[in-house]
């Protein structure tokens, strides 16, 4: 197995055993509600941070799948060199909005940790929620880096 089958596969998995978790979570949470008429706070906010990773594992996740939204009917309307360097433009802004939001999320994530910020429910380093932009905006910085080398093979297949 390669490198990149496992970057495939590692993602999938935490998306689809992310979402099992949130649901049996959910699914737990209103049976204790229902019948033991207790329901801890700790179950929607462990939910709430798991869902926040999800969506940001999730944005790497798009990359691969190309399900991003674009607003392609601006690309369709050019060809040849003019689309290509629209495309290329579009990604190289989209990875410097990536490497922002590292740069920014890491920050972000070192202050919260640095002043003991903690959840509510849950007593755990705020840092940790949020460490999920950094991490998110890391994986789609890799696959955008894979989309750069995409549009650069099909410039040079093109032979401009």
């Amino acid at each position: 197995m390669g490198i990149r089958n496992f970057f495939n596969k590692l993602e999938e998995y935490l998306l689809v055993g992310g979402l099992m978790f949130i649901v049996a979570l959910v699914f737990a949470q209103v049976i204790m509600r229902y019948i033991f008429y207790f329901s801890p706070a700790w179950v929607q906010e462990l939910c709430t941070y798991v869902f926040i990773w999800e969506a940001w594992v999730g944005t790497s996740f798009a990359v691969k799948q190309g399900s991003h939204l674009k607003i392609l009917f601006v690309l369709e309307r050019f060809h040849g060199a003019v689309r290509r360097v629209l495309e290329m433009a579009s990604v190289l802004i989209w990875f410097s909005f990536c490497l922002f939001l590292v740069w920014t999320g890491t920050k972000l994530v070192i202050f919260l940790l640095s002043h003991g910020e903690l959840s509510i429910a849950m007593r755990i380093p705020m840092g940790y929620a949020y460490a999920a932009i950094p991490a998110g905006a890391t994986l789609m910085g890799i696959r955008l880096v894979a989309e750069i080398i995409r549009v650069v093979k099909t410039q040079r297949e093109v032979g401009e």
